[in-house]
């Protein structure tokens, strides 16, 4: 039996296995300077071990009541097993133990395992950005702003079993 899944804090030792995640995940990735901002920054940055080999990361921004996931990602090998829910689910205990009482996010409207995924835990839409990332045309896709207030703990797929959200993230 394999160990259990373990959520430890983002180091800059963890960064190595980061970008290569995220390097495979997208086609227009975060920088190995983005992911040192965000730690020297101090956001709440996680990763999610197997064993002792990166599975996910996630980071958020925390301020005046709110909480932004600015980067959440599954090795594109481990998607659909449940890492996306870990990660969101460990955000929201961080963001409602600080007393946050929303959290944000931006997504791309084609990204639909995420899309299926922020809607299971309660994201709602509450706007568009406008040409927000680059789309592989050399073109612009919208990012869609999607939020949930935090104290609502019975919005979770565990509060119905038989759901299982489409886990892209």
């Amino acid at each position: 039996m394999s160990p259990p899944l373990r959520l430890l804090p983002m180091g800059t030792g963890h960064l190595p296995a980061v970008l290569a995640i995220e390097r495979r995940a997208y086609e227009f990735p975060w920088t190995e300077a983005n992911f040192r901002d965000s730690l020297h920054a101090g956001y709440s940055s996680w990763v999610l071990l197997d064993g002792d080999v990166v599975q996910g990361y996630a980071l958020m921004s925390m301020a005046v009541g709110e909480a932004q996931i600015l980067n959440i990602c599954v090795s594109p090998s481990r998607r659909r097993e449940g890492l996306g829910r870990q990660l969101i689910e460990h955000l929201l205990l961080i963001a409602r133990a600080a007393q946050m009482e929303r959290m944000f996010l931006e997504v791309r409207p084609s990204n639909s395992g995420a899309l299926k995924l922020y809607a299971a835990y309660g994201f709602d839409l509450v706007g568009r950005r406008k040409h927000y990332y680059r789309a592989a045309d050399k073109g612009t896709e919208d990012a869609l702003v999607l939020a949930r207030d935090i104290g609502d703990i019975n919005h979770s797929p565990h509060t119905d079993r038989g759901h299982r959200a489409g886990d892209s993230a």
